[in-house]
């Protein structure tokens, strides 16, 4: 057996892979918050089970032997991790570029068109995702195979595109030096969003968590269901730029926890029409389909792609 691992600012998802089959066995998911940092989080996990190598995805910039995520108290060391849990080998990897590689993988039962378009043969692939980090990756056709990219797209700024969006912007803007997508797309973007519309109209509203702002938008809050509603054209803006970016004429590709969570209230919204907003590109990304990713835990596989092929 070996270990594989996917860690975001939430939860730490662990599974074991079966060498002769490539099966993944025993999936669990820990609460991150639970745990000081890797090792104790694998370690409960295994509960003394031993093994050799592991491959884990980490909400993270990987470029060094520390790793610092992103939206989580965890830092640690990968060389250090690797000898506490007696591994030979350990790779790490960015989450969504794990991400990237499980899409080859995804059935079509394991995913779900929002919109029209059809995919492109041999074209690049764009992914983002939203959760308490907004993952942007994609993959590139290469006569070896798909490769993967490794980048922290999220952090981009944020561009609105309507007047409301842009009062929120303002508002931001004194508070933040630099006013990132994530900082709207994502759970904690849920609740500014909650909070800085309310402060741009003039009115006091509780502190929501992103699941009771779900929750109330979906009971008929209105106000709770325009952060939604603003939320996911912010992420079609996003998901847009990114296509062009990458010429992703193969498919977007939509994860994280929020898209799929929020079910058909997500194919309803804006995104799709916010996708196509593109002006004088409007043909251009009209063509491209975008798929939101509904299987469980899919960056487990494509972790498990990174033994396959060794990638560190």
């Amino acid at each position: 057996m070996k270990l594989v691992g996917d860690i975001g600012g939430t939860n730490a998802r662990f599974a074991l892979v079966d060498e002769a089959t490539g099966a993944l066995l025993d999936e669990r998911t820990l609460p991150a918050a639970d745990h000081a940092d890797l090792a104790t989080a694998a370690a409960s996990y295994l509960r003394g089970r031993a093994v050799r190598e592991a491959a884990v995805a980490v909400a993270a910039v990987v470029s060094d032997d520390v790793i610092e995520l992103t939206n989580s108290h965890w830092r640690f060391s990968v060389r250090d991790t690797r000898d506490r849990l007696g591994l030979d080998h350990l790779h790490v990897v960015n989450d969504f570029t794990a991400l990237a590689l499980a899409l080859p993988l995804l059935r079509d039962d394991e995913r779900r068109q929002v919109g029209s378009g059809a995919a492109s043969v041999n074209r690049p692939v764009a992914l983002l995702g939203a959760g308490t980090g907004l993952g942007v990756s994609g993959l590139v056709p290469s006569p070896s195979g798909w490769i993967p990219l490794e980048g922290e797209g999220g952090h981009t700024a944020f561009s609105p595109v309507n007047a409301r969006e842009s009062a929120v912007l303002e508002r931001l803007r004194t508070r933040f030096d630099h006013v990132s997508t994530e900082r709207l797309a994502s759970g904690p973007g849920l609740q500014l969003l909650h909070e800085t519309l309310a402060d741009v109209d003039g009115v006091s509203v509780p502190v929501l968590s992103p699941e009771e702002i779900t929750r109330r938008a979906a009971a008929g809050d209105a106000r709770c269901d325009e952060v939604i509603e603003m939320f996911c054209g912010i992420l079609g803006t996003a998901a847009a730029n990114l296509c062009v970016t990458l010429g992703a004429l193969g498919g977007v590709y939509v994860g994280g926890g929020i898209a799929p969570g929020l079910g058909t209230r997500f194919d309803r919204s804006c995104f799709r029409a916010r996708f196509e907003a593109k002006g004088r590109f409007r043909t251009y990304v009209a063509q491209v389909p975008t798929f939101v990713i509904t299987a469980a835990n899919p960056a487990l596989r494509g972790v498990s792609r990174v033994l396959d092929c060794g990638t560190t």
